[in-house]
């Protein structure tokens, strides 16, 4: 097992691909670094969730904790070998695989083609969707281990940008901050209007 603090990296870009890990507790960020650079976060992971698992022979992004995490992790030999025994797990790994890509396509349109709001709710609606299928059960909390620049980062805004949005949606009433890293959805439905695009009330 790996524990992280805060800032703490588990592998950075470019370092050789020898470990496959499994986050357990806690949250990571994902990024790249740009030529001119300038970072972008393409993601965020949370407990069940897979790093490493590439055919590639170097790691094509850094890793970072976001809050205290734990990690398992195997060799790259034993996880192929744990895979070849365990055909169930091969196929919830291309399960995840096709939720990644389904994941980085609606990014490219969320960084496209949406307003600063949505580009916001549409961020919140995916953590209230995680937090779901990790109990199982419907929600109307989820946290937010990241902080506001990491967002920014993630949805290719400023921070004071996504401040202003944060106070627009509280404005609504369509979310509340129960604290600064846990919010609250008041209004779902009109959360999904937001994040579609289809409110009057949204803002650049």
């Amino acid at each position: 097992m790996q524990r992280l603090k805060p800032e703490q990296s588990v592998f950075h870009e470019g370092d050789p691909a020898r470990r496959v890990f499994m986050v357990t507790h806690g949250a990571l960020k994902l990024y790249t670094l740009l030529a001119d650079g300038r970072r972008q976060i393409t993601g965020f992971m949370f407990p069940g969730d897979f790093l490493g698992v590439s055919i590639d022979e170097e790691y094509a992004f850094t890793v970072e904790a976001l809050e205290d995490t734990e990690l398992w992790w195997f060799s790259r030999e034993a996880f192929d070998r744990f895979i070849s025994d365990h055909p169930q797990v091969e196929r919830e790994l291309y399960r995840l695989a096709a939720h990644e890509l389904a994941e980085a396509q609606r990014q490219m349109v969320l960084l496209g083609r949406k307003a600063a709001a949505e580009r916001l709710a549409s961020f919140f609606l995916g953590l209230l969707d995680r937090a779901e299928r990790a109990s199982g059960k419907a929600e109307t909390c989820f946290d937010l281990p990241m902080s506001r620049i990491d967002i920014a980062d993630y949805l290719g805004l400023t921070k004071e940008t996504v401040s202003r949005m944060l106070a627009h949606l509280r404005s609504l009433r369509l979310i509340r901050l129960q604290a600064q890293n846990r919010v609250e959805v008041l209004n779902r439905s009109g959360l999904s209007e937001m994040a579609d695009g289809m409110s009057a009330d949204h803002i650049n």
